[in-house]
């Protein structure tokens, strides 16, 4: 019997597939608001305010670092 794993595989920017996913994380904006959108979804608060205020930043950059290469965007909280 496969074991089940109970760790949420997150698909970012609302399910859609990879490379759409890493056009919107190039562009600054849809990146800022599509981020800020998706942790408000995932009804973590705090993550959403730090994406709204530093999201043209450094966090923008790691978006994209981690898109590419995890197929998810940054989590700097996991609150």
């Amino acid at each position: 019997m496969a074991k089940k794993s109970n760790v949420k595989k997150y698909k970012d920017y609302f399910g859609l597939n990879r490379i759409v996913s890493i056009i919107l994380a190039i562009i600054p904006v849809t990146s800022w608001i599509l981020g800020a959108i998706t942790r408000f979804k995932e009804k973590k608060i705090v993550a959403g305010l730090i994406r709204l205020i530093f999201g043209f930043t450094v966090v923008w950059v790691l978006d994209i670092i981690f898109m590419i290469l995890k197929g998810s965007i940054f989590r700097l909280l996991a609150i």
